[in-house]
């Protein structure tokens, strides 16, 4: 029987969000219905309420959420009511050519609920990345479920379900971020800085954090940061190069996503260095160089999708590794707050205020 919760609606471009009631329906075959225990505000739900995604309005936002399963449908039998789970927007599928090549990070036929949620008159709800966790419950293919340690904060737990692993998976998967590297990170958000984290689990002995607002830069050098830099203060290219022996860094991760951050890593990288871009750019945005710059300095130049993760195989080891008490989660859960200051939310992230808001039910 269907089941009607509060959840979090964006109904137009710009209006502010709304929390009204969803209704969630039973799950049909390979779905599974989720009740939220914490879900993290994150940039891309402001990207969604902004119009920055799509047009398909209303949406039911928020996305970095983890949970308790209560319920799964037909032929679901990895997954049972009462299993602890973060939920993920990339569920592979095992059959597409990125997943039979044995990439399936890259999956280019990702799962979502076939059965949508609606407003109480029917009107169908877009879930924010296939999620839509700003709700007391909510229904995922059961591929979006990835089973982890219950010993877990939720809070913590669920932000590994996007901004967190993006930014570790983008130093030490699509990076490839090893034992004595240089890494400068530029934008230290919650993305960046879980790039930071990332670099100081890989073992780099060089990781410097480039942003304008020194509280970001605090809190890097908390997560692991040996330097930092204020892009405010002067030349980053010149700074970085600097504190890596004139040379620049081995890896450069642009977790803006702007031309002109995305060219300070370019240049700020070691010759046949690498460039990581994790931050999204914007669709008007457009980039021009001399091409003899790219061929004469080598490399690699990267996007991270998602961090390049493989929830089944990455999740679980990164709750692991916070257990041991190697990776601290806790420290990006700025501060909870409850389903109606999401809006108020959104302020605080954009001014800087916070690496997350996490909405805890």
């Amino acid at each position: 029987m269907a089941q009607q919760v509060r959840g979090v609606v964006a109904r137009a471009k710009g209006a502010p969000v709304q929390v009204e009631t969803v209704v969630v329906p039973d799950p049909g075959p390979g779905e599974a219905v989720v009740r939220v225990q914490a879900c993290g505000v994150c940039h891309t739900d402001l990207h969604y309420r902004e119009g920055g995604i799509n047009d398909e309005f209303p949406f039911l936002l928020g996305h970095e959420a983890a949970g308790v399963v209560e319920s799964v449908g037909a032929g679901v039998t990895d997954l049972e009511p009462g299993d602890f789970v973060i939920l993920n927007w990339r569920a592979v599928c095992g059959t597409c050519r990125a997943c039979l090549r044995g990439r399936p990070w890259y999956c280019f036929a990702t799962f979502n609920a076939s059965q949508p949620m609606t407003l109480t008159d029917g009107t169908p709800l877009s879930p924010a990345l296939g999620i839509g966790a700003f709700a007391e419950k909510t229904l995922v293919h059961s591929g979006q479920c990835t089973k982890v340690d219950p010993a877990a904060s939720p809070a913590a737990a669920g932000l590994l379900g996007c901004g967190i692993m993006a930014g570790i998976g983008a130093a030490v998967n699509t990076g490839g971020v090893t034992r004595g590297d240089s890494v400068a990170v530029i934008g230290c958000g919650g993305v960046g800085s879980a790039a930071v984290a990332g670099s100081a689990l890989a073992g780099a002995t060089t990781i410097i954090a480039v942003d304008l607002d020194d509280r970001k830069l605090e809190g890097a050098t908390k997560l692991g940061a040996t330097h930092t830099v204020n892009a405010g203060t002067g030349d980053v290219v010149a700074a970085v190069q600097e504190l890596t022996g004139g040379f620049g860094a081995d890896v450069v991760i642009d977790a803006v996503g702007r031309p002109e951050t995305w060219k300070q890593a370019f240049y700020a990288r070691d010759l046949a260095g690498t460039v990581v871009l994790v931050g999204v750019p914007t669709p008007e945005m457009r980039l021009e160089m001399p091409l003899l710059d790219f061929f004469s300095r080598g490399g690699s130049l990267k996007s991270s999708w998602y961090g390049d993760c493989l929830p089944s195989r990455d999740f679980p080891y990164l709750i692991d590794l916070y257990l041991q008490g190697r990776l601290d989660l806790d420290a990006f859960v700025t501060e909870t707050i409850r389903l109606d200051e999401v809006e108020e939310a959104f302020t605080k992230m954009h001014h800087g205020d916070v690496l997350r808001s996490v909405v805890v039910f």
